[in-house]
């Protein structure tokens, strides 16, 4: 299998550092970060106060980032949100799709179409599945996080949370590299909008469902936390498996209203795919189990 050397490796590094991009080492040959994680964690160096993840420990640091590409011919990843980036992220259908299913890229067409707005150009990474990473600014009123299939079908977002393989890392034998013009563009208004979180709405005045008291919601939310950190410690072997386990034990919060949807897909997106899953595999595994939830979720127990 054809790699890079570790010297065009490094520059790639570099070459995204002096963007202002902050990067960190992936496995060589693959998409999983090369760090520790929590539960290997030695407490040494950049963890002596405390474990770092991946985020926190991205760097546009030189020196750090030839000592850390000295030691392997690491592929380069880029920490999404500290580097201002919002990176809407084109898949191609799983292998046993059907074969007319539209990619990505086709179904991000339909959605400008429909909106009535260009199809945004920027800067476009050629990832090595064939699909494409479209590089916009983030924008500074605002903290986007990753998203799953929120703009479209095939269509996710990276951005606080999130990172993506730098052009020129090699995957598979295939290069992820420039296509096209090089120059990175905001996020257009009307995808921002999209993308946030949607506004709380007012209670209705009409007689309705009793509202769901603010403890409900803080369980909630500290369950959504529990199995987060469940699936960061899956042991190889078993991470869809945990991963699946745990979203389901979060679902019957989405089927009740305590947790909006997206923002449980996002999470479990996030840490899916910071534990080496695929982004098809992880979105394909929280679908099926919010779904499975949505079904055979029994309604709320009332309270004593």
């Amino acid at each position: 299998m054809p790699q890079h050397p570790p010297s065009a490796l490094l520059s790639a590094a570099l070459r995204a550092a002096e963007r202002g991009w902050h990067v960190f080492p992936l496995r060589p040959g693959d998409k999983r970060p090369a760090l520790h994680g929590k539960t290997a964690c030695p407490h040494t160096g950049p963890c002596t106060t405390g474990h770092l993840k991946w985020e926190q420990r991205a760097t546009t640091d030189p020196d750090r980032i030839r000592a850390a590409w000295s030691t392997g011919a690491f592929n380069v990843g880029i920490a999404t949100g500290p580097s201002a980036l919002v990176v809407v992220d084109l898949d191609k259908p799983k292998l046993n799709s059907e074969e007319d299913a539209p990619d990505g890229a086709a179904n991000l067409s339909a959605l400008c179409e429909r909106a009535g707005h260009p199809v945004p150009r920027t800067r476009t990474i050629r990832t090595a599945s064939g699909g494409a990473h479209l590089y916009f600014s983030a924008p500074a009123a605002a903290r986007l996080h990753n998203t799953a299939g929120t703009l479209a079908p095939l269509v996710d977002t990276r951005a606080w949370g999130g990172y993506v393989v730098a052009a020129g890392s090699v995957v598979n034998g295939r290069r992820y590299a420039v296509e096209g013009p090089a120059l990175i563009k905001p996020l257009p208004p009307w995808l921002r909008q999209i993308l946030l979180p949607p506004h709380p709405k007012a209670a209705p005045i009409a007689p309705g469902p009793t509202p769901v008291p603010l403890r409900a919601h803080r369980y909630a939310e500290t369950a959504l936390q529990r199995e987060r950190e469940t699936v960061r410690a899956a042991a190889e072997g078993r991470r869809n498996t945990t991963l699946l386990a745990s979203v389901r034990a979060v679902g019957r919060f989405v089927a009740w209203g305590d947790l909006p949807r997206h923002v449980v897909e996002a999470a479990f997106q996030a840490e899916g795919e910071a534990i080496g899953l695929t982004a098809a595999e992880c979105r394909a595994t929280i679908t099926s189990a919010l779904n499975w939830s949505a079904r055979t979720c029994r309604p709320r127990p009332e309270a004593a």
